[in-house]
C-alpha cells in the first residue's frame, strides 16, 4: 500500500508539470474547438467567440481524453424492450398507443448485417423496420392531414391468428407550398467523432439537406465539444452554410447538454410564427461531460419543447453509438430520429424525404383501438414498446404523443386472437359493449380504431374514428401494403428470436416479399430480400 501511495504521488507531480507545459503553450497559441477557420471568412460579429476559443494544449487534451473516453465506452447502447403481451379483451378491450414515424432501427440493422453480424436484440424495434418503407396507402381527402387506413387478415406465423394493419397516410406537399424554415444545426465535434463514418458523413448528409432548401430557409449552426459556440449566426446564404460546414473538424470531450441548451437560443433567438423551426441534433450520441444520463437530457428536452422548437435527431457511427439516448430525446422533443450509415441512407432521409423529415403536418398524433369482445379474444400490440400510453391520456390534450411528417406513413400492426366475450371498462365509454353481442349492430366489426392529432399550431385535439370488418382474408389474399409489413415484422421476431415468432421462419418472410415488391422504384424492398438472405445465413 506505501508503494502505491508513493507511485500515486509521483504520478500526480508528473501529471502536474505536463499541465504546466500545456498551460504555457497555451499563451503562444489559440484555436477553436471543432471548427477550422484558416480557410474561412470571419464570422466575428456572428461568433460566440469566448466560448468556442480555448488553448491548442487544452484541446489536444480534450482530444486525447475524448478518445480515451470514447474507447472506454466500448459497447453501444440500447433500451432494453420487453415486447408486448398478449392482452384478453375481457380485461381490457382497449389499446392506446402514440405513433411513431422513426426509421433509425432499420438502417440500424441493416449496418449490421452488411458487417457480417447480428445486431443485438434490443437494437430490433420492430415498428421502425416496418416504417422504413413507403406504403401504397391513399392520399387523405379534404382537410385531413393523413388517411386512415385499416386491414385484417391471417397471421403469416400462425394460421390459428389474424393479424390487423392500421396505416396512416400523410398529405404530401411541394417544398413550394410549406411555410419558411428556422433551422439549428447542433453538430457533435467531439473526438468520437473522429471517424470516416461520423463527422465527414454527417457533413455531407447535411449539405444534402442544405441543397433541398430555399431562399426562405435559414440555417445556423451550433456545434459542441468540452464547451458549445455558435459557428454561423441564422443566414439563407447556402454558399456561407456550406463552407461553414466544411470546415467543421473533430476534437474534445462532449458536453451535449451545453450545446442543445445554446442550439435552442439560437432557435428562439430566429424564431419564425407559423414557421417550420427546428433543431436538427447529428451526433454518435456519445456525452460525457454535463448531463450525461438519458433521464437528465429528456428532462431538458421536455422543457424545451414547449417553446414550439422542434428536435430532430441524426445518429452516426459504431462502437460508442448511444442508439438509447437519442431514440428518447427525439421522441421527446416532438421530432424524428434516423440513423445515417451510409451516403446512400443520407439522400433517403434528408433528400428524397426530406419534407416528412423537417415539415410537420399534425403532432401529439394518438391511436386508441378498441376491440370487439364478440370477435376478439385478446391482442398483441407488434412493437411499440415505448410509445404505449394510458388509456385516459387518449383524450388529454396535454399529453405528448407522436408527430407525422409531410407525405410519411405510419403502419402499426396487431396480432389478434378470434373469439370473444363482452368487457365492462370501468369510467370509459365503449361502443361493442353497450348492447350484447347477439343484438349487437357491430357483429361484423373486430375493432375501431380512434386518432387524435393536433395541427401543427393548434392547442387542441381533433378526432378521426374508422371501424374495421372481418372478411376472412388468407394473407395471400391480402394487399401488397398488409404482406409486405407483415414479412418486415415476421423478419423482426426472428431477429429479435421473439416468443411470439410461433413458426416464423426466413423462407416465409422472403417469399412473402417477394410476392408484394409492387414497383420499388426506389429498390429499398429489393434490398430488404436482400437483408433476409444475410441474417438468414448468419442465423443457420
Amino acid at each position: 500500500m506505501k508503494h502505491l501511495s508513493v507511485v500515486s504521488r509521483r504520478s500526480s507531480v508528473f501529471i502536474f508539470i505536463i499541465s504546466l507545459l500545456f498551460s504555457a503553450c497555451s499563451q503562444a497559441s489559440n484555436t477553436n474547438i471543432g471548427y477550422d477557420k484558416t480557410s474561412q471568412p470571419n464570422y466575428s460579429s456572428t461568433s460566440n467567440a469566448a466560448s468556442m476559443n480555448t488553448s491548442s494544449g487544452m484541446a489536444e487534451n480534450q482530444r486525447m481524453r475524448g478518445d480515451f473516453e470514447s474507447e472506454a465506452a466500448g459497447a453501444e447502447k440500447y433500451a432494453e424492450i420487453d415486447e408486448n403481451p398478449f392482452v384478453e379483451t375481457a380485461r381490457a378491450p382497449l389499446s392506446t398507443f402514440s405513433i411513431d414515424v422513426d426509421t433509425a432501427s432499420y438502417a440500424n440493422v441493416r449496418r449490421y448485417l452488411n458487417e457480417g453480424s447480428l445486431p443485438p436484440k434490443d437494437a430490433v424495434r420492430i415498428e421502425e423496420l416496418i416504417n422504413y418503407f413507403e406504403y401504397d396507402y391513399p392520399q387523405p381527402i379534404g382537410n385531413a392531414p393523413f388517411s386512415v387506413n385499416t386491414e385484417a387478415a391471417t397471421a403469416p406465423w400462425n394460421a390459428k391468428h389474424k393479424l390487423v394493419s392500421i396505416g396512416l397516410q400523410g398529405k404530401k406537399v411541394s417544398l413550394d407550398d410549406v411555410p419558411p424554415s428556422n433551422l439549428v444545426f447542433l453538430v457533435d465535434v467531439s473526438g468520437s467523432m473522429n471517424d470516416s463514418r461520423k463527422l465527414p458523413l454527417l457533413k455531407n448528409a447535411l449539405q444534402i439537406l442544405v441543397n433541398q432548401l430555399t431562399a426562405k430557409d435559414r440555417v445556423a449552426i451550433v456545434v459542441y465539444a468540452g464547451s458549445s459556440g455558435l459557428v454561423l449566426d441564422s443566414t439563407n446564404n447556402r454558399g456561407e452554410i456550406l463552407n461553414a460546414l466544411n470546415n467543421l473538424e473533430a476534437g474534445g470531450s462532449t458536453n451535449g447538454g451545453q450545446g442543445i441548451q445554446l442550439a435552442y437560443r439560437v432557435a428562439l433567438d430566429n424564431f419564425i410564427e407559423g414557421g417550420n423551426n427546428r433543431v436538427i441534433l447529428a451526433t454518435d450520441g456519445d456525452f460525457n461531460v454535463g448531463l450525461t444520463g438519458d433521464e437528465e437530457l429528456v428532462k431538458l428536452i421536455e422543457a424545451k419543447r414547449r417553446s414550439g422548437i422542434f428536435l430532430s435527431v441524426l445518429g452516426f457511427g459504431t462502437d460508442n453509438t448511444n442508439d438509447s439516448m437519442m431514440e428518447k430525446i427525439a421522441d421527446k422533443g416532438n421530432g424524428n430520429y434516423a440513423y445515417i450509415d451510409s451516403q446512400e441512407e443520407a439522400r433517403k432521409a434528408l433528400g428524397e424525404q426530406v419534407a416528412g423529415t423537417l415539415y410537420t403536418i399534425a403532432k401529439d398524433v394518438k391511436i386508441q383501438v378498441e376491440f370487439n369482445p364478440a370477435l376478439v379474444a385478446g391482442y398483441r400490440l407488434i412493437g411499440y414498446e415505448n410509445r404505449l400510453l394510458a388509456n385516459r391520456d387518449f383524450n388529454n390534450d396535454k399529453k405528448d404523443a407522436g408527430e407525422i411528417g409531410a407525405g410519411h406513413s405510419v403502419t402499426a400492426l396487431y396480432e389478434i386472437v378470434p373469439a370473444g366475450q363482452k368487457v365492462e371498462n370501468d369510467g370509459i365509454e365503449l361502443k361493442y359493449s353497450k348492447t350484447e353481442p347477439s343484438e349487437s349492430d357491430f357483429e361484423d366489426e373486430i375493432l375501431t380504431v380512434k386518432l387524435r392529432y393536433k395541427e401543427p399550431n393548434e392547442t387542441e385535439s381533433k378526432l378521426l374514428t374508422q371501424g374495421l370488418l372481418d372478411r376472412g382474408n388468407l394473407i395471400e389474399n391480402a394487399s401488397d401494403n398488409l404482406k409486405f409489413a407483415a414479412s418486415v415484422a415476421e423478419f423482426g421476431l426472428l431477429l429479435r428470436n421473439s416468443r411470439y415468432k410461433g413458426s416464423a421462419n426466413f423462407r416465409n418472410v422472403n417469399n412473402l416479399a417477394e410476392s408484394s415488391l409492387g414497383s420499388d422504384l426506389k429498390n429499398y424492398r429489393n434490398e430488404f430480400l436482400d437483408l433476409v438472405k444475410k441474417a438468414s445465413r448468419l442465423k443457420s
